[in-house]
C-alpha cells in the first residue's frame, strides 16, 4: 500500500460519508425490520397459512439465505471493479431487492397449495437478494477506514439510522398498513412496502455515491477460497462471534415478532386503553388527526385497534431509550474497550426481559418500564457489534497477513440469517405447538400461556448464553490497540 493510501485510510470520515453510509442501513432495515417483527404474523394472519407451515417456510427459506452468505463473501472478496469490491453491489442490487419486496408482501389469491410455494420461493429469493446486497455493505464497513475509532464512529451513524429504520417499522408499519390499506391489511401491506421499496432503492443509490473504499488489498494478501476457510476456523473471535450473532438474533426474531400476538391476546385491552389515556397518547393522536383532517387528509386516521396501538407504543418507548444507548455506546467502547461493554450491556438488558414472565395482563406500566429499560441497555450493544466483527477481520489479517474481509462477514450474516430462521420459525412453531388459531376471536389459556413464555424465558435464554460465550472472546481493550498499531506500521 503506498504512502497516500497508508493516509487515506486513517484520515478522519467525513460527515456526509457516513450519514451515506448510513442510509444504506436505513434502506435495507425497512425490509429486515419487517422481516424480524412482522413475517410471521403476515403469513398466518394476512395470508392465512397454517402456523405449522409458516415455520417450515420461514426456516428453511432463513435457512438458504444463510448457507448463500458465504458464497457471497467469496464472490465479493473476488469483485474488482473502478468502484472498488464492495460498493459495486450496492448499486447492482438496488432494484432487484426492491422488486422481490413487494413480490414478498403480497398476497395473490392462489389456492392454499399455492399460497404456500409463492411465499416459499419469494421469501427464499428476497433473503437470498438480502445477502447479495447486505454482505457486501457491512463489508464495507471494514475498508472505508482502518481507525478503529473512526469505525466506532460509522457504526453510531449506521445503527442510528438502524433504529430510525426499526422506530417505523415497530412502530409505524402497523398503523401504516391498516392506513394505507383502509382497514385491509394485505392491500395495507401490498402499499406499504411499496413505499419502502422505492424509499430503499434511493437510498441505496447515495450509499453507492458517497462512500469510497480505502483499503485495499494487495496480491500478496489474496488467497484462495480453501485458505479463507481455513483462516476462519483457525479464528477463535470469530468463532466465538459467529455464536453471538446467532444467539442474538434468535432473541430479537423471536420477542420481535410475538409481541404483537402478547398485546392482543395477553395484554388487558381495558387497562391499555386506560393507559393511553393516562400518557396523554390519545390526547395527541386527537390533536394530530384534528391537525390532518384541517388540510382534508381525513382519511389519516390513528388506528382505532388498542392492542396496534399498544405495541406501536411498547416498541416506540424501547426504541426511544435504544437511541439513547446507541449515543453512549462510542464513548463507552472507546474507553473500557467494546468486549466488556458489550457483555455487561448484555446482560442486563436480558434481566429485564425475563421480568415479563412476572407481570400480569393489567400491569401495563410495568411492561413499557421494562421494555424502556431493556432497549436503553441493549442500544448500548448495537453499534458495537459490526464493529467488533470488522476487528475480527483486522485480527485476521494481523495473524495471517491476509485481509478477506466480506467472507468474515458473511460468516456473520450466516449467523444473522440463521438466527433469524430459527428465530422466526419458533414464533410460529411456538404458536403451533400450543394451538394457535388466527381464526378464533380469543386463544386458550395454554396458547396465551405460551406466548407469555415466548416473550421472557424462551426470549433471554439465548442472550444469556451469548453472555456466557463472550467471557472467551479475547480481543480486549489493550489487543484492540495492538492490532490497530501493528496493522498501520504493516500497511504503511
Amino acid at each position: 500500500m503506498n504512502e497516500s493510501t497508508s493516509h487515506l485510510t486513517h484520515e478522519k470520515l467525513s460527515v456526509v460519508e457516513k450519514v451515506g453510509y448510513s442510509l444504506g442501513d436505513l434502506a435495507a432495515n425497512l425490509i429486515f425490520q419487517t422481516f424480524v417483527t412482522f413475517i410471521a404474523f403476515f403469513y398466518t394472519d394476512v395470508y392465512k397459512i397454517p402456523a405449522d407451515t409458516a415455520t417450515l417456510i420461514i426456516f428453511t427459506g432463513g435457512m438458504v439465505g444463510a448457507f448463500f452468505s458465504p458464497v457471497m463473501g467469496m464472490i465479493a472478496d473476488r469483485t474488482s471493479t473502478r468502484w472498488g469490491r464492495y460498493r459495486p453491489w450496492l448499486l447492482w442490487t438496488s432494484v432487484p431487492f426492491g422488486i422481490l419486496t413487494i413480490m414478498a408482501f403480497s398476497t395473490p389469491d392462489f389456492s392454499m397449495q399455492g399460497k404456500i410455494i409463492y411465499a416459499f420461493i419469494t421469501y427464499i429469493a428476497l433473503v437470498v437478494m438480502y445477502s447479495a446486497n447486505n454482505l457486501p455493505y457491512s463489508a464495507l464497513s471494514g475498508v472505508i477506514t482502518g481507525s478503529m475509532a473512526e469505525r466506532n464512529s460509522v457504526s453510531s451513524y449506521r445503527f442510528v439510522a438502524v433504529m430510525i429504520a426499526q422506530f417505523i417499522i415497530q412502530v409505524l408499519l402497523l398503523p401504516l398498513v391498516l392506513i394505507l390499506g383502509d382497514g385491509d391489511k394485505a392491500v395495507g401491506f401490498e402499499n406499504t412496502m411499496m413505499i419502502f421499496s422505492i424509499i430503499g432503492i434511493v437510498f441505496f443509490l447515495i450509499s453507492f455515491i458517497t462512500t469510497k473504499e480505502r483499503i485495499i488489498t494487495s496480491d500478496e494478501q489474496k488467497s484462495s477460497v480453501k485458505q479463507d476457510f481455513i483462516d476462519l476456523f483457525k479464528n477463535k473471535p470469530w468463532i466465538i462471534m459467529l455464536a453471538v450473532t446467532i444467539l442474538l438474533f434468535i432473541t430479537l426474531a423471536l420477542k420481535g415478532g410475538m409481541y404483537i400476538y402478547y398485546f392482543q391476546n395477553y395484554v388487558n385491552e381495558a387497562h391499555l386503553a386506560q393507559f393511553h389515556g393516562d400518557i396523554g397518547f390519545n390526547s395527541f393522536i386527537t390533536g394530530l388527526n384534528n391537525l390532518l383532517a384541517n388540510f382534508g387528509l381525513t382519511e389519516f386516521q390513528w388506528p382505532k385497534d388498542t392492542a396496534i396501538s399498544g405495541n406501536s407504543i411498547f416498541n416506540a418507548s424501547g426504541i426511544i431509550f435504544m437511541l439513547a444507548g446507541i449515543a453512549l455506546s462510542k464513548p463507552l467502547a472507546d474507553k473500557y474497550g467494546k468486549r466488556d461493554v458489550f457483555t455487561s450491556a448484555l446482560f442486563v438488558s436480558t434481566l429485564f426481559i425475563l421480568l415479563f414472565y412476572f407481570y400480569s395482563p393489567e400491569s401495563i406500566a410495568l411492561m413499557f418500564s421494562s421494555q424502556i429499560a431493556h432497549g436503553f441497555f441493549y442500544g448500548i450493544t448495537i453499534p458495537i457489534l459490526w464493529a467488533m466483527i470488522a476487528d475480527v477481520a483486522d485480527y485476521s489479517e494481523w495473524k495471517n497477513n491476509r485481509r478477506a474481509t466480506a467472507i468474515i462477514f458473511s460468516a456473520m450474516l450466516f449467523g444473522l440469517k440463521s438466527g433469524l430462521a430459527i428465530g422466526g420459525s419458533l414464533v410460529a412453531g411456538i404458536l403451533a405447538s400450543y394451538g394457535y388459531d388466527a381464526n378464533l376471536a380469543s386463544q386458550a389459556p395454554d396458547t396465551i400461556q405460551g406466548i407469555k413464555f415466548a416473550v421472557s424465558f424462551f426470549a433471554a435464554t439465548p442472550f444469556l448464553i451469548a453472555c456466557i460465550c463472550l467471557s472467551f472472546y479475547e480481543i480486549n481493550k489493550a489487543m484492540e490497540v495492538k492490532i490497530e498499531t501493528d496493522l498501520r506500521n504493516s500497511r504503511t
